[in-house]
């Protein structure tokens, strides 16, 4: 059986936007603008409210349900290849997983390349969480969560934190990963005709945004969390659609995850498309697979 109506919408929304944004000549600051209209694929979330705020010097939102935990807050990360995307785009979308998980999310605006290549993009959820934990939030309290590149971030986050001798985020919940940089898996070129938002082009121009340094290599953990050491990495749940061009790095990153005996679920969403959360209120699809994050958030925050 295949997807429903609603998800064929929002998969020609998606390619739509594609279209618009990969208009040759754009000025960077158009296409930007460009993306950040993924955010009508969303509906307003009911009895979510937001307030702008500032994270030590990075500009963040948060999105509180009616009735959210006090002692809980999520961390969320958007999407955009380190290039685009914003706390805008991801406004809505964050705002249906708080409500599902039942506690406030803040919303991290971090800076994006080229202007800011990496390690900008982690250093500011470094700074986000380290804003939380000043406000009394325990880390075991906190979830760890983004999409495409900011699932990469909602990973990357707590490894750095290990890497210090740190208390971690009590969870993770990691959407549409991009976890090998070498852009080397099948699943890029297999899955060409069937993502509607990224092409291997994408892919290559993002990373060179992103990745300045000369010197980098690709397959360095700190960059690649497919090749990470995630020993001790807190409970981890793996969302991707399997038409994505990045089908192929979630399915290797959610192997990793059973190496290293990670409490994990790995769920691929039949036919779904890259980032999918932004069809939230939308696509039934979508909505099951938020409620499924807002559970496995319940379950494991505060454990």
């Amino acid at each position: 059986m295949g997807i429903g109506k609603e998800a064929q919408q929002f998969a020609q929304f998606l390619e739509s936007v594609r279209a618009k944004a990969s208009t040759p000549g754009l000025d960077l600051a158009v296409v930007r603008d460009i993306v950040d209209t993924h955010a009508s694929a969303s509906t307003e979330p009911e009895g979510v409210t937001y307030a702008d705020v500032d994270a030590d010097g990075v500009p963040a939102l948060w999105a509180i349900p009616e009735g959210a935990d006090p002692d809980k807050a999520l961390l969320h990360f958007h999407f955009g290849g380190s290039v685009a995307a914003s706390i805008t785009s991801d406004r809505k979308a964050a705002g249906h997983i708080a409500k599902a998980a039942g506690a406030r999310s803040l919303v991290v605006g971090f800076r994006l390349a080229p202007e800011h290549p990496h390690p900008a993009q982690i250093d500011d959820a470094e700074t986000a969480y380290r804003w939380l934990l000043a406000q009394g939030y325990e880390p075991r309290n906190i979830g760890s969560t983004g999409h495409s590149i900011g699932g990469t971030l909602a990973v990357a986050l707590p490894l750095r934190l290990l890497a210090k001798g740190e208390a971690t985020p009590g969870a993770i919940i990691s959407i549409s990963p991009w976890t090998d940089l070498t852009i080397s898996n099948p699943k890029v070129d297999e899955n060409a005709e069937l993502d509607k938002m990224l092409s291997r082009d994408i892919l290559e121009q993002f990373r060179t945004a992103w990745l300045q340094d000369p010197g980098v290599d690709f397959t360095d953990p700190d960059i690649s969390i497919l090749n990470a050491d995630l020993t001790g990495l807190p409970p981890t749940a793996l969302h991707y659609g399997e038409h994505e061009a990045l089908a192929g790095d979630g399915a290797d990153f959610g192997r990793r995850l059973a190496d290293f005996k990670i409490l994990s679920e790995v769920r691929p969403l039949p036919e779904g498309q890259h980032s999918f959360i932004l069809g939230a209120g939308r696509v039934p699809e979508v909505d099951r697979a938020i409620e499924q994050m807002g559970q496995w958030l319940r379950r494991h925050l505060g454990s």
